[in-house]
């Protein structure tokens, strides 16, 4: 499957293309009237309208792709769309029945942070470390330098005594577990 790159060249390759074979066709058109009004040879002409021919096809059957490609796009885009509403239904629905599990769980982990003596720095980055971002992404968000983040994360662990972030992850949710369904 190509890349939104790799499909808006080839959407701007097939606009050029067009314009070109529209270019070629009215230029023929206008060398055939030219042609016609000086009496030049009719093979001269038939060759001309030829290529006259053969641009104004050539412009129609990419006209045609262009237009089935839109039309594709736009079904592809409202098909992207009815998902995106149908994964974010999902969710506040997801965050409304566990609302209540949710807060205590930051509570939970807030109190172990404070534990562990992190600045309120360093909480930040603890929970932004627990949500999966990249130590990039933490540096950004906070307006850092990655270098930063990462000496930061780094004492983090140094303090929690662990070794990384797999081992954050792991100290606030080892014990999770699917319930036993009951058969």
């Amino acid at each position: 499957m190509l890349d939104i790159n790799e499909m808006l060249f080839e959407g701007r390759f097939r606009l050029f293309l067009l314009a070109a074979f529209v270019f070629i066709g009215v230029l023929a058109a206008i060398d055939i009237v030219a042609d016609i009004q000086e009496g030049t040879e009719t093979i001269h002409i038939v060759i001309e309208g030829i290529v006259f021919i053969v641009a104004s096809i050539s412009a129609l059957v990419i006209s045609l792709r262009l237009l089935k490609e839109a039309k594709d796009s736009r079904q592809l885009v409202k098909e992207i769309t009815l998902e995106l509403q149908r994964n974010r239904q999902e969710a506040t629905e997801w965050r409304n029945e566990t609302q209540a599990l949710l807060q205590g769980l930051g509570n939970s982990i807030n109190k172990q942070f404070e534990r562990w003596k992190l600045t309120p720095s360093e909480k930040e980055i603890g929970l932004f470390l627990l949500k999966g971002l990249s130590h990039k992404e933490v540096a950004y968000i906070r307006g850092v330098s990655e270098a930063t983040a990462r000496q930061q994360a780094r004492s983090i662990y140094k303090k929690a005594g662990l070794t990384g972030r797999h081992d954050l992850a792991a100290f606030f949710l080892e014990e999770l577990a699917l319930p036993q369904s009951k058969n």
